[in-house]
């Protein structure tokens, strides 16, 4: 016979040494996993004693109680013993707002097709989003500095036209690590999609199949890989990112997961532009606001002490790896996977030239800031991809470089190409057409997209991804701040100075 819990009862179980939570109506006790949380015992403890289905549900993949012991389930909580959930005295007029607005948001939703760019897209979300959710995906390092640097830059580069040129048909199909897609854009890993939509990184990965788009998965995400893929179009693919764990069996429990569904899984993407969190503080403050304090939950736990107000960045970050090296985790992966791997961070031009000399394991790098989340005034994409342009461009010819990062329109896609991406990647722009309207608004949003970068090659004279070049762009204003020092290229011995 299930036992039956009154909710005041489940409340006195609220400390380190006796914490129980109600997940879906169920009683659990979660003592004795509060240590290997992956995000911390903080986060458990500050719901000790009530229902945490609310901030349970769109952070974990469904299934996850699963891997608890079986005797954590204690029983069920009598649903008349439940209160209504309360806002934080900090935000209960707010709260009350929000919803009076919601309702007529709702009578006033616009259709997606009226949505024209992708600015539009994201105000649309910000009105759905909650404030936990908006808070962490718009977030950024600092003072958002490289955040906007990586959109406004693209600003300062100008397109050269051809005419007396046929543009009736114009294919933005190519490849990506010898992989036929039909746009040059993939989708980003990007954590936590669920907090915009139940549909997830499952609605991002529908959306993307409709353009044969390749999606790149975070190690982070709110769904398994397994529902992520599941129901995925014909021939349509996907890369598994990986953030390495201080410890390793974890990483390597992840590996064999994605080593047994190759038939989808082409690639590892090695995150590396983030061996510890940026400062967020946006995304912390959102937790303060809802009278959380990290530093008080998890003293009582006995559990390591993170920076700032324990944003949902700092919790995914716990339990990160952050000594990793060229010597080390390259040969680590290469015992675990033979998967190509893709170095996903790089942003100076010697990195770009140590990561050339590790293929065929290494197939290509992401040059990225981690979307301005990481280390403010990073620099840009556009910069790095000038400075192996001008320091080593044989790297172009021996491994692939994708971009991601400010990417806003399909002009942003086409100079990213013209000077030497491969692919450019979407972060920020599927989650927020997840905010706007589920599946349905990822594939507004890669419409658009589509719809700009087609329009842009047509009016540059260009019918195919491949006749793009640089002699269809003057970036002359962006060069000049481009880094003009020293190259360390041949400081480690790895390879022959660049014949530049």
């Amino acid at each position: 016979m299930v036992k039956l819990f009154d909710a005041a009862e489940v409340a006195k179980h609220n400390t380190s040494e006796s914490c129980w939570v109600i997940l879906y109506n169920e009683v659990y006790d979660v003592t004795d996993f509060l240590s290997s949380h992956p995000g911390g015992p903080s986060v458990i403890l500050r719901l000790a004693g009530q229902d945490a289905t609310e901030d349970f549900d769109p952070v974990h993949p469904p299934g996850t109680l699963d891997t608890l012991p079986q005797d954590s389930k204690l029983g069920q909580v009598n649903p008349e013993t439940l209160s209504p959930p309360s806002p934080s005295p900090a935000s209960s007029a707010e709260t009350s707002a929000l919803v009076a607005s919601a309702a007529t948001d709702e009578d006033h939703r616009p259709p997606l097709a009226s949505l024209l760019n992708l600015d539009e897209i994201e105000q649309e979300a910000t009105k759905r989003l909650s404030k936990r959710a908006w808070a962490y995906y718009f977030s950024a390092g600092d003072d958002y500095v490289s955040k906007n640097f990586n959109n406004t830059v693209y600003r300062d580069i100008f397109l050269r036209p051809r005419v007396f040129i046929d543009c009736t048909n114009c294919d933005l199909s190519t490849t990506l690590l010898g992989h036929k897609v039909g746009v040059p854009f993939f989708c980003a890993p990007a954590a936590m999609a669920r907090l915009a939509h139940p549909d997830g990184e499952r609605g991002i990965a529908l959306a993307a199949g409709r353009f044969n788009a390749l999606q790149i998965i975070s190690n982070n995400a709110s769904l398994t890989p397994e529902q992520i893929i599941e129901g995925a179009g014909p021939g349509q693919i996907f890369g598994w990112q990986l953030y390495v764990q201080n410890e390793r069996a974890k990483s390597e429990v992840m590996l064999r997961r994605i080593n047994a569904i190759k038939d989808r899984f082409k690639f590892i993407v090695l995150t590396l532009d983030a061996p510890v969190p940026g400062k967020r503080e946006l995304d912390e403050k959102s937790n303060v606001e809802r009278g959380y304090n990290v530093q008080t939950a998890e003293r009582g736990a006995k559990a390591p002490q993170r920076p700032g107000g324990g944003g949902v960045g700092q919790q995914l970050f716990f339990g990160t790896a952050s000594d990793l090296t060229w010597k080390t985790t390259l040969p680590w992966l290469a015992s675990h996977t033979d998967l190509p791997i893709i170095l996903k961070g790089l942003q100076t031009h010697e990195d770009a030239y140590l990561a050339a000399h590790h293929a065929p394991q290494v197939k290509a790098i992401i040059l990225s800031n981690h979307g301005g989340r990481a280390l403010d005034t990073a620099p840009p994409a556009v910069h790095t991809l000038l400075e192996i342009r001008k320091y080593c461009p044989e790297v172009f010819s021996k491994i692939e470089v994708w971009v991601d990062g400010g990417i806003k329109r399909g002009t942003d896609v086409v100079k990213a190409l013209c000077l030497g991406a491969r692919g450019v990647g979407l972060g920020r722009a599927p989650l927020f057409g997840l905010g706007a309207g589920g599946q349905a608004g990822v594939e507004r949003t890669l419409e658009i997209l589509e719809a700009e970068t087609a329009t842009c090659m047509r009016l540059l004279g260009v019918h195919k991804i491949s006749e793009l070049r640089p002699s269809l762009i003057n970036a002359r204003r962006v060069e000049r701040d481009v880094y003009d020092g020293e190259s360390g290229m041949d400081k480690r011995g790895l390879w022959t100075r660049s014949k530049l």
